[in-house]
């Protein structure tokens, strides 16, 4: 799906790559893109799975005979536009293994005066890290942790983010996300919400001054 879609882009090439964490539902399709797209680094948390899909993502990455960068806060991604800045945000720090969420690779993008983070499946704890680090600042776009999971977007990480839109990535799905707990904090801080499961393709796009946004089913 992610191959077809940017080749229909005319996308060729991949500058970076960015594995969130290791859990299927993230790292699952990775090896597909890796293997038939064109990709000049990989970024990963410094932590392992052994699960199937996190081998194959492995796997690929080694047949490409590329090296895996650490994605740590303080990592920055390197780009050729002097208007576009890609930092990690987190993991701050290390967390236990079982706990792969809190391990999520946070990735702030500006371009410009316009701002958008991505933070994977990032959880309550690594939130509080980066708050406690002072690395959370008002953006325009927040990829909501977790699916909507009431585990992340907390109130104290909202005050300090205040998104002006909010996109949730869920399918259907056995968990309850996006869950009513983090649509309430989402609507109490006045962020425009938009879901995946009732827009599909969520796409913005930015000058720098401003932003559009549009669905595609």
């Amino acid at each position: 799906t992610v191959v077809n879609y940017l080749k229909k882009n005319n996308v060729k090439s991949l500058t970076a790559v960015v594995s969130t964490h290791p859990d299927a539902d993230h790292v699952g399709g990775l090896a597909y893109v890796i293997s038939n797209m064109k990709v000049s680094k990989v970024y990963a948390p410094n932590v392992s799975h052994t699960t199937k899909a996190y081998k194959d993502f492995l796997l690929a990455v080694k047949k490409k005979k590329l090296k895996i960068t650490t994605a740590k806060q303080g990592v920055k991604i390197p780009t050729r536009s002097n208007d576009i800045k890609m930092t990690f945000i987190a993991p701050v720090k290390t967390y236990s293994k079982s706990d792969l969420n809190n391990w999520s690779a946070v990735l702030s993008l500006k371009h410009k005066k316009k701002s958008f983070l991505f933070t994977g499946d990032a959880e309550d704890r690594s939130e509080k890290d980066m708050l406690s680090k002072k690395l959370i600042t008002k953006v325009d776009v927040l990829k909501v942790a977790h699916h909507g999971s009431k585990y992340s977007t907390s109130s104290n990480f909202l005050a300090k983010a205040k998104p002006t839109y909010a996109v949730i990535s869920a399918g259907k799905n056995s968990y309850g996300h996006p869950t009513s707990e983090t649509l309430n904090r989402l609507k109490k801080v006045k962020s425009k919400v938009y879901r995946t499961d009732k827009s599909g393709n969520i796409i913005f796009t930015s000058n720098g001054s401003t932003l559009s946004v549009k669905t595609v089913r």
